[in-house]
This record gives structure tokens, C-alpha cells and sequence, in this order.
């Protein structure tokens, strides 16, 4: 079975660093044609660029890899870069819906502003970045090669024990998530497919401060005894947009090591 996505076009929001950068990475090895990739700074955009253009010619790989500078919780700023996108393609097979955002603090010390801003990123932004390229993806489309929309979410969308008060955060997700479920019924008919993701623990640089708090706790109550890795997340983001999967519709797809069936009680 040969999973690629060869000669596709696909937009990596937030595919500069973390999870999105592996996304990316998934793409460039195997057989992407086009990608777009988005970051609020220009320098880490510039810099995932250079580091995918290596990965390529490393893997033997011909792929346009463009970085665009934008902020999608400004309205405008993710209006610009649907535009800018529009001008270089006339159509996207994937979108991986990947930008996020964090924030942690006990209830009586979480301000709603921190809420605002995760929600704002988090699910609103999601919302209009599919809202936006949904007339690409529209135009990749077929019956027998569905377009994608892939939702980068979380098991948090899934757990009753935040051990550190990401409120924002996963209430965001499991928004998120459901956005997706709804969005597999309505746009079946169109001939596009979306799922959503929902990754464990893995080393991010978002991720880092809560694993710092979690201690040994999230390696020692996850059933494989690990945190995630790149190749993990790689995997499953390729059979989601393989050909392979065009029946694959409106699932939430853990990659945690069964982690979610057995988090560390919370305790504040």
C-alpha cells in the first residue's frame, strides 16, 4: 500500500514550528506538490521554508514550498492569505487547520482575556480559515479522491482533568472537533472529507511548559510509556489524506498511546 500525496496542493496553517511543521514535513517526503505554509512572524516563516526546502531536495523531492506572514485571528491578516494563496493556485487538495494556541493558570487567576485569545485562534480562526479555501478545495474535489480538511485538535478536547487550567484551550478543541463532525456530514456532498486529529503529548514548544508541570506523570499513566514523536503525528496525517482514506469521514483520530483512557487526576 503506497500512502503519499503525490502532486497535490496542500495549507499548513501554523506549519512553521510544532505540530504544524511536522505536518509539513509528512507533506514534503512524500509527494506533495505545492504547500503553503503560515506563521504570525516572518522570520519563522522564512526559516521553515529554508528547512523544507532542504527536506525535499534531501528526500529527492521537487516541491514549491511558500511561507506567508499572517496572524489568522486578525480577520484580515487570513483574508490576505487566503488571497495570496488564490493567486499562486487555482486549487487546494488539503487543508490541515493546525494554528493554536495556549494559555494556563488556575480559575481564580485566569483572566477571560487569556480565554478570548485562545478561543479567538483556536476555533474561530479555524472556522475562517475553512470558510475561506473551502472554494479551492472545492475545485480539487472528485468522488474517488475526496478533498481533505484535516482539524489539528487535542485529547484535552476529550479529558474532565486539566491538571493545569488550560480552560481556553480545551474548550477550544472540543469545539473544534465538533465543528469537524458537523463539517464531514455537510460537505460530503461536495466530495471533501474532514477529520480531526487529536494529538497526546507531544514536545512542542507550545507543549513544553504544561509537560514541565505534568512531571514523570504523563509518561508513567500513558499505556506505551511515552510521549509522542514526530513520526507518530507523520503516520497518521498521511492515511487521513492518502487516497487510501477517501471513506475515512468525521473522525476524531487520538495519537496519544492510549493516554487519554488514563490521565493524572487533577489537583490544584
Amino acid at each position: 500500500m503506497q500512502l503519499n500525496v503525490d502532486n497535490k496542493v496542500a495549507v499548513v496553517t501554523g506549519g512553521t514550528r510544532g505540530l504544524g511543521l511536522y505536518c509539513a514535513e509528512a507533506f514534503v517526503e512524500n509527494g506533495i506538490k505545492t504547500i503553503f505554509i503560515t506563521s504570525r512572524k516572518a522570520k519563522a516563516c522564512e526559516e521553515a521554508k529554508k528547512h523544507l526546502e532542504d527536506l525535499a531536495k534531501k528526500n529527492g523531492k521537487s516541491v514549491e514550498v511558500v511561507a506567508i506572514p499572517a496572524d489568522l485571528a486578525v480577520e484580515e491578516q487570513a483574508q490576505n492569505f487566503a488571497k495570496e494563496v488564490e493567486k499562486r493556485v487555482d486549487k487546494i487538495d488539503i487543508l490541515v487547520a493546525n494554528a493554536g494556541a495556549t494559555w494556563g493558570a488556575p480559575l481564580e487567576d485566569h483572566n477571560v482575556a487569556a480565554i478570548k485569545k485562545v478561543v479567538n485562534l483556536n476555533f474561530v480562526a479555524v472556522y475562517h480559515s475553512i470558510q475561506l479555501f473551502t472554494p479551492l478545495l472545492e475545485k480539487a474535489a472528485s468522488v474517488g479522491d475526496p478533498s481533505r480538511i484535516v482539524i489539528m485538535s487535542s485529547i484535552i478536547s476529550l479529558a474532565t482533568n486539566d491538571i493545569v487550567g488550560t480552560y481556553g484551550y480545551l474548550g477550544s478543541k472540543a469545539a473544534a472537533s465538533h465543528l469537524g463532525r458537523n463539517l464531514a456530514v455537510q460537505f460530503a456532498p461536495r466530495h471533501i472529507n474532514v477529520n480531526s486529529i487529536l494529538p497526546g503529548f507531544f514536545p512542542t514548544k507550545m507543549a513544553n511548559g504544561l509537560i514541565e508541570v505534568a512531571g514523570k506523570g504523563l509518561t508513567e499513566t500513558n499505556p506505551r510509556g511515552r510521549l509522542g514523536e514526530s513520526e507518530d503525528l507523520k503516520a497518521a496525517l498521511l492515511f487521513l489524506c492518502s487516497k487510501q482514506a477517501n471513506y475515512i469521514n468525521g473522525v476524531d483520530l487520538s495519537v496519544d498511546g492510549g493516554a487519554r483512557l488514563n490521565l493524572p487526576a487533577a489537583h490544584f
